[in-house]
């Protein structure tokens, strides 16, 4: 099957074959945020979950650290990265983006962790969720960013059990109801997809790993089998008693992490099976991986998680 990522298979400065003033090398090398034409979304699935009170501003698009990123998303997608024909084993996984619920990393914590699931025979699904409002202005945009991350490093480490593990204190009504619909759709049309609806599960970066959280804490539609917050908050929480089994991943240099193993500690608590990995660099934000940090081989990890666990044991689904 076809799929955005197939555009992106000759490496990041193709990228949808746009091309801008600044070349790919300065973009790889500073984390300036630079204008970007909106994107072709051809396999984009409109999950009809409304818009967004107060969205003034249309959606658009910038580039930070060679990656496309997108803002004041007011309409929710669903994007479907399947296995080739024959390879599938039935597993699928909601991938989530994070980008502290104003912005989403659509590639670096979106497609591309899609395209890597796709390959190893699971079908991966890119929820483009609804966020809050930005300022129109690029500058506006800019410093929002700055206060986002400068709420987060400061928030208290004895945040409420139930508030969602994440920075920003959001409603995030509208994205649980995204993700609802998207889970929906995947049960929806499980058969044409190829997906086992005992083994459906969901993961997320940042933002998206507190989406991930929140869905497991408080959706009554979603019936997760196993969920993969990834660098996302570690506060404790309430654990529920269906809660599904969790694969969790952190660096000790994320400004989120800071000494915290509250819901870990919930989990294990709770008696629900639990895999943490506690890597010692890696920052905030690198999706499948950088180069030279501890954290580059957690998505083997993840894999090999799912394989003991048995979400891979069936072959030849699809």
């Amino acid at each position: 099957m076809l799929t955005q990522f197939s555009l992106l298979e000759k490496g990041k400065a193709l990228l949808f074959a746009l091309s801008l003033s600044v070349t790919t090398v300065a973009y790889a090398q500073d984390g300036t945020i630079y204008p970007l034409e909106t994107p072709a979304e051809p396999n984009a699935i409109l999950l009809g979950t409304g818009k967004v009170d107060g969205q003034t501003s249309p959606e658009t698009w910038f580039r930070q650290w060679g990656d496309p990123m997108a803002r004041n998303i007011s309409t929710a997608t669903l994007t479907p990265f399947l296995p080739k024909p024959g390879k599938g084993n039935g597993a699928a996984v909601i991938v989530a983006p994070g980008g502290g619920f104003r912005w989403l990393s659509l590639s670096n914590e979106g497609w591309e962790v899609a395209q890597a699931l796709a390959d190893r025979g699971i079908a991966a699904f890119v929820l483009k969720y609804r966020l809050h409002p930005t300022p129109a202005s690029l500058d506006g945009f800019k410093e929002s960013m700055n206060r986002t991350f400068a709420s987060a490093a400061a928030r208290p480490a004895d945040a409420p059990k139930t508030e969602t593990p994440t920075a920003p204190r959001f409603d995030l009504s509208n994205q649980l109801k995204d993700a609802e619909a998207a889970y929906a759709m995947i049960i929806k049309r499980s058969k044409e997809w190829g997906v086992d609806t005992a083994r459906l599960g969901m993961i997320g970066f940042s933002a998206g790993a507190g989406l991930t959280m929140h869905c497991t804490l408080n959706s009554k539609a979603m019936e997760l089998d196993f969920i993969g917050p990834i660098y996302g908050g570690m506060g404790a929480v309430e654990v529920p008693k269906n809660a599904p089994p969790m694969f969790n991943v952190i660096a000790t240099d994320d400004f989120l992490f800071r000494g915290q193993f509250g819901v870990i500690d919930s989990w294990y608590k709770a008696g629900k099976p639990v895999e943490f990995h506690l890597y010692q660099n890696g920052g905030h934000g690198f999706g499948l991986g950088n180069p030279d940090r501890t954290s580059n081989r957690w998505f083997d990890a993840f894999i090999h998680w799912l394989d003991v666990n048995d979400f891979l044991a069936a072959q030849g689904v699809n």
